[in-house]
């Protein structure tokens, strides 16, 4: 019997869920609308330079990334497409590349 991935997709499907539902709006908010509105460009790019700024942005983009690929992957074999392998290699490939371009514009701009 061969070994399954799934449940590291449903893991990180989960964490998503989780991250959207209870952290998720207000992470985007103070991060995308409040910092640079309210306290300006600067404040906000201490936030994403500092380790613990740079986590929080990297882990809200790329969970929120997992989570939409995995609900796009079951929603297409609902639709009536069921190339599991295709599907899956596109929808999980967008995630890993948004994770990775996360990461690295993180990393660009310093510390």
């Amino acid at each position: 019997m061969s070994r399954s991935t799934q449940p590291i997709f449903w893991l990180l499907f989960g964490a998503g869920g989780m991250l959207s539902a209870t952290i998720g709006l207000a992470a985007v908010f103070i991060t995308g609308i409040a910092l640079p509105s309210w306290f300006g460009y600067e404040t906000a790019l201490a936030f994403a330079r500092h380790c613990a700024g740079k986590a929080l942005v990297w882990a809200v983009i790329s969970l929120f990334l997992w989570h939409g690929a995995h609900r796009i992957c079951h929603s297409l074999h609902d639709l009536g497409v069921h190339s599991k392998t295709a599907s899956a290699l596109a929808c999980y490939g967008i995630a890993l590349m948004g994770t990775i371009a996360a990461a690295s514009a993180l990393l660009r701009i310093g510390f």
